[in-house]
């Protein structure tokens, strides 16, 4: 055994290596001279001395930040970062930079030892703004850009002078300082103050993110910007990413569309190549743009609109090409502002779609895509008919960039369109086909998802002879020739799958392979989670063994799809499920985590269908699910569809045991109502109302102090079923009676008009 006490605390790289291998292992309580000695070393004339033991130092606050910080190790930061703050100041930049380096590992964990040094840190970086090291520079922008995300508070005085320095430091020759810099307008734009702070910057700001958003040299050689065709060249495994199964996550439907999932905008998604997929000053200044154009909106097209002329007509393409980055990235943020203008830009980017550069022609794709939705309100013939020829053609581009990026704009085209593109079906489903026989490995990937997607938005339309002809025979083909091991099955089962949806009868020829592959598939995986794990029960069906392993495995786009299904099987055949709740309802409480959204999200939908199965008898597990959601509800920024499935299952909850859950109303029926005003008129909807009525019955108190946002959300119904209807009636008469006319009128003084008249017209009050 390592006597930790004899190792010579010497300069050596190996002994540094040695020493932070032990740290990292957890070893820090067991050697507790370990920190002393190097914070001594560190006062070393030896420079080498200082150097190495700073570098094991820093190498320690990576590894074991919240360690340091604990009263396991008598909190050492209380001594260790008063020391480090002294040598901002020292000579060497190398030990200037590993000094702010070691500090920056306690800011977003809030030490206290570096709280209560706040004030000398900001000095002492502001001390450093000028540094003519790159590192330090590098370190100096980190570590205000964490500062802004954590102590706003302390910044917000120097607001003025820290824009002005990192408006220099974005534009820094070093771009590794520059990618830092830009960091800070990304984390500005999520603080409530960032209007405020930035309105009078934009003028030098804005040119300096669109100059931020140009290719490189070193870029275009990595993405070999000068090859042209290169679909013929099959793809190396490397360039393939690992791809996961996209799980069904729930949604409700909403006033004015369908269902809704949140999706992030992500450039690097369908532009630029896995060779560059590492976050560059490129992406960071097209996402920081991005972000900026949604808190400043129309306002921000003044500074750029100017620019956007000359970079959209330029005649370097590498000029040009960052033009059209540039109106895909304010898309979604100017796109009031920008309606005037697409009648005239729409077709010029069309145009861009046969630039003899592929890289133009890629990122022309991404662009378009991100105006799809203004481009199908349009009559068909004026731009949704030439951009989808146009894109067809691309997917069949002699470049592989290029058909990548053509069949994601694609697929987002198909969402957007829907039916819209029932009468190019023939033409579509030639050109998606015909790309079966052309691509390589890694777009074929992306093809199936062109195919699921189109199947999703025709739906039945696809259900037609000649349709099932052109494109069941190259997916059937697919089938056959992948392997049980093989990962390129995820895809393409999420391609039948919804295939299989749109197709309905037209499917039938095709089922008993499709689905007893499926069988199998599931039963090998089945039987080898089996062997891992011992899970075993005879008093088990074999279908709630299957869902029961999945609920428990360890990846969480399992558990999501497992409860998806268990939610479905609860609808379609509860008698099946019945037998095993016991066993899944602490799983699904378990899960009922918005660390991971999607899983919860699903979880939650599913305890609300299992509720209306189960009716009374769900009262042994309310205690188990209800804390749980009531504090989802409440949890600051917690996405629209979970706040909409959390709600619906909290009224579920409440219609079928009121009396375990009415007493908990006044902390939720905000959230409840606000959540659920904009859900259309449905099955779910209902339910929760309901519930929601039931529980006021049990305890009126609890909805008093927020009676109003029960009238909005009671106006948000369209047309009631006539029984929910008289509930709503009694329970607004009833308020109106409890506090006397004088009071109510008082009361509906504050109802916006909208509101006021149609809870007059609707229910008379």
């Amino acid at each position: 055994m390592i006597s930790y006490r004899c190792l010579n605390l010497g300069p050596c790289v190996s002994t540094g290596i040695l020493i932070t291998t032990i740290a990292s292992k957890g070893e820090l309580q067991t050697w507790p001279e370990l920190l002393p000695q190097l914070c001594n070393l560190l006062n070393s004339e030896d420079y080498n001395t200082c150097e190495g033991s700073f570098g094991a130092l820093q190498k320690i606050c990576e590894d074991s930040s919240e360690l340091l910080d604990s009263d396991a190790l008598n909190r050492p930061l209380n001594i260790m970062i008063p020391k480090f703050l002294q040598f901002f100041k020292h000579c060497s930049p190398k030990i200037r930079s590993h000094a702010i380096a070691c500090v920056n590992q306690f800011i977003i964990g809030r030490a206290q030892a570096l709280m209560d040094n706040i004030d000398t840190f900001i000095e002492s970086l502001f001390a450093l703004a000028g540094d003519e090291d790159c590192e330090v520079r590098k370190n100096v922008c980190r570590a205000l850009v964490m500062l802004l995300e954590v102590r706003i508070d302390r910044l917000i005085p120097h607001m003025h002078s820290i824009i002005q320095y990192m408006l220099q430091r974005t534009q820094d020759a070093d771009e590794n300082v520059a990618l830092e810099a830009c960091e800070f307008w990304l984390t500005l734009a999520e603080q409530p103050i960032c209007k405020e702070a930035l309105s009078g910057h934009l003028v030098q700001l804005i040119p300096i993110l669109v100059n931020g958003m140009k290719y490189s040299e070193i870029d275009i050689i990595l993405l070999k910007g000068d090859v042209e065709e290169d679909d013929t060249v099959p793809d190396s495994e490397q360039d393939i990413k690992p791809r996961f199964h996209k799980s069904r996550t729930v949604t409700l439907q909403h006033e004015g569309g369908e269902g809704e999932e949140g999706e992030d905008i992500d450039e690097d998604e369908d532009d630029d190549d896995d060779t560059l997929s590492d976050w560059n000053l490129r992406k960071c200044s097209a996402a920081a743009l991005d972000v900026l154009a949604n808190v400043f909106r129309d306002d921000l097209l003044p500074h750029l609109l100017p620019l956007l002329k000359g970079l959209l007509f330029h005649p370097d393409w590498v000029i040009k090409e960052s033009g059209i980055l540039v109106l895909g990235a304010i898309a979604e943020g100017c796109m009031q502002g920008m309606v005037q203008y697409l009648p005239e830009l729409i077709p010029h980017l069309i145009q861009c779609l046969c630039d003899k550069k592929a890289l133009v022609r890629s990122i022309a794709c991404w662009t378009l895509s991100r105006y799809a939705h203004w481009v199908v309100s349009q009559p068909p013939d004026a731009h949704l008919k030439p951009l989808m020829t146009e894109l067809l053609k691309r997917i069949l581009d002699g470049n592989k960039r290029v058909q990548e990026a053509a069949c994601s704009a694609f697929a987002t085209l198909e969402e957007e369109a829907c039916t819209e593109l029932v009468p190019y079906l023939s033409f579509i489903l030639d050109t998606l086909v015909f790309a079966f026989g052309k691509y390589q490995h890694k777009n074929l990937l992306i093809l199936y998802d062109a195919i699921g997607t189109l199947a999703d938005s025709v739906g039945h339309h696809l259900n037609q002879p000649e349709y099932i002809q052109k494109l069941m025979p190259p997916l059937i083909q697919k089938w056959n020739e992948l392997k049980d091991e093989d990962k390129d099955l995820f895809p393409l089962l999420e391609c039948l799958s919804s295939v299989a949806t749109a197709l309905q009868s037209g499917f039938l020829p095709y089922c008993e392979p499709v689905y007893q592959r499926c069988v199998t598939l599931v039963q090998k995986t089945l039987a080898q989670a089996m062997v891992r794990t011992h899970i075993y029960s005879h008093t088990l069906f074999y279908m709630n063994i299957m869902i029961l392993s999945y609920m428990q495995d360890t990846m969480p786009e399992v558990r999501q799809s497992s409860f998806a299904l268990l939610g479905d099987l609860t609808k379609a055949c509860f008698p099946h499920v019945k037998p095993c709740i016991a066993e899944f309802m602490p799983i699904l409480g378990t899960n009922l985590n918005p660390e991971f959204i999607s899983v919860c999200n699903n979880a939650t939908w599913a305890i609300g269908e299992i509720c209306m199965q189960m009716g009374v008898e769900m009262q042994p597990y309310v205690a188990l699910v209800l804390p749980h959601l009531v504090e989802i509800i409440n949890r600051p920024n917690t996405p629209k569809t979970l706040l909409e499935n959390t709600a619906i299952t909290i009224g579920r909850l409440g219609y079928v045991c009121p009396q375990e859950v009415a007493p908990m109303l006044q902390q939720f029926i905000r959230p409840w109502c606000t959540s659920l005003r904009n859900i259309r008129d449905n099955e779910e909807k209902d339910s929760a109302f309901r519930g929601i009525c039931v529980m006021i019955g049990v305890n009126p108190g609890g909805v008093v102090q927020d009676f109003i946002f029960f009238c909005d959300a009671v106006a948000s119904w369209v047309n009631p079923k006539d029984d929910l209807r008289d509930m709503f009636c009694k329970i607004l008469h009833g308020f109106k009676d409890q506090v006397g006319e004088e009071n109510w009128q008082q009361f509906s003084e504050q109802f916006p008009p909208i509101l006021k008249e149609r809870l007059s017209a609707c229910y008379g009050v």
